[in-house]
């Protein structure tokens, strides 16, 4: 695979500067004190334990473009380490992906311990505590995501931390985001930015795929539907109420929010266009249905072309608004 020095930008754990560290230009006393320091930018205050000359040759560049930082390190035997009180306020904000590329790593968190091989894609939380347990040469890939950006409720993040993320088709996202990787390092500065997003938008679509295929244990998805259901119907007039926006507010990603509602058999948008003709019908039904416009009614729900209101109500209840509303009126005349 190809190595270069990546790009990156956003508000960030230490500074916005690229982080550059090579072994080469150290003594093994002073390397040792450099290595650590740049991890440390790279990532957030670490320790570094077990560090030997058969740690060297030992290298990290890493650089923030796009919003996400792109990190390439290199090392031997080693054992790298975030304790408690290492934690600041920016770390809490990110999730690193560790795409590991030669040789495997042992990572320890949530009281979780992982042994990650090359080729496996796996998420640890900059927030907590963690350790990553380097036995041998290792060669890996790591992004640094404004965790925002995964699109996750927090238990189900947590529940996929030091968990591989693997399968055939998360096998081939991985290859991608490393690609993307291999990529930005050798880009060009204005293409760097589209590089780090994609590579860290390929990782969130592996996640989401794993949970999706996978669902954690603790991860209530039922709930979750019941609750995304329910603020729907809470604003179903609202003409904005798009995938995304539903997504936003429920703090996970579009992708998993398609999901939910494909094991339930339906879609995201045709769920809420069911609802909305349901509740239109049943105001066309009402006794003072006359006093309102079919317009209106389309309005009110959501529906801001009446044209594809008549369409979306006629394929349904088979017949238009108007003669809905007025068959339900003659019916409603007839009981009284």
């Amino acid at each position: 695979m190809t190595s270069g020095t990546p790009a990156v930008r956003a508000p960030v754990l230490k500074s916005l500067a690229p982080t550059a560290f090579s072994s080469a230009d150290y003594g093994p006393e002073d390397g040792a004190k450099a290595w650590r320091r740049a991890l440390s930018r790279a990532y957030g205050d670490v320790e570094m334990a077990a560090c030997s000359a058969k740690s060297f040759p030992a290298s990290v560049t890493a650089e923030w473009s796009g919003g996400v930082q792109v990190a390439i390190e290199e090392s031997g035997p080693v054992v790298i380490a975030r304790r408690g009180s290492g934690v600041g306020i920016e770390s809490r904000r990110h999730i690193l992906a560790r795409l590991q590329v030669a040789g495997d790593v042992l990572l320890i968190q949530d009281g979780r311990s992982l042994r990650v091989p090359a080729g496996a894609l796996v998420l640890h939380d900059a927030g907590r505590p963690f350790k990553i347990v380097c036995s041998g040469r290792q060669r890996a890939y790591v992004l640094t995501m404004p965790r925002a950006l995964m699109r996750l409720e927090e238990s189900a993040l947590r529940a996929v931390t030091a968990t591989l993320i693997d399968d055939d088709a998360v096998g081939a996202l991985s290859m991608l985001a490393a690609a993307l990787v291999e990529e930005h390092a050798v880009a060009d500065a204005a293409l760097r930015g589209h590089h780090a997003r994609a590579a860290a938008d390929v990782v969130c679509a592996a996640v989401t795929h794993q949970i999706s295929r996978n669902p954690p244990a603790g991860v209530p998805r039922q709930a979750l539907l019941d609750r995304v259901k329910a603020a729907i119907e809470e604003r179903l007039g609202d003409p904005d109420l798009t995938p995304q926006a539903i997504a936003d507010r429920h703090h996970i990603s579009v992708r998993y929010l398609h999901v939910l509602f494909q094991q339930q058999g339906t879609t995201v948008n045709g769920w809420v266009r069911e609802r909305r003709l349901e509740a239109a019908g049943r105001d066309l039904a009402r006794p003072d249905a006359h006093r309102r416009s079919v317009a209106g009614v389309a309005a009110r729900w959501g529906f801001s072309n009446s044209s594809h209101f008549s369409r979306a109500f006629r394929e349904v209840y088979g017949m238009s608004p108007m003669q809905w509303r007025k068959r339900r009126s003659t019916s409603t005349s007839t009981v009284e």
